[in-house]
């Protein structure tokens, strides 16, 4: 199963919004990875300014992640799924 990596912060309304929408869209067949900035330094260093920030994990490789682009949080959760669509697409390619 593809994962899907959602770099985060505590009270980030943004990154919560997303979250909950990603959590809507299990039918896609991804596992949501939460990653709390504030728990690793170099984390927060990088994406302290950035956050929500998604990435797509290689199912081929554990090692491989891709920059998934930022959606607007003013998408739908059907607006995100078709957002999302090809970007798990593109994983089952190069798995």
């Amino acid at each position: 199963m593809q994962t899907l990596i959602l770099y985060s912060k505590p009270g980030c309304h943004l990154c919560e919004g997303l979250q909950e929408k990603l959590e809507q869209l299990q039918d896609l067949g991804f596992e949501l990875e939460i990653r709390d900035i504030t728990t690793q330094p170099d984390w927060f260093q990088t994406y302290q300014y950035e956050v929500p920030v998604l990435f797509r994990q290689s199912v081929a490789s554990e090692s491989q992640v891709m920059p998934i682009p930022r959606p607007s949080p003013r998408l739908t959760v059907s607006q995100l799924k078709q957002f999302l669509q090809p970007h798990l697409d593109q994983n089952h390619k190069t798995a």
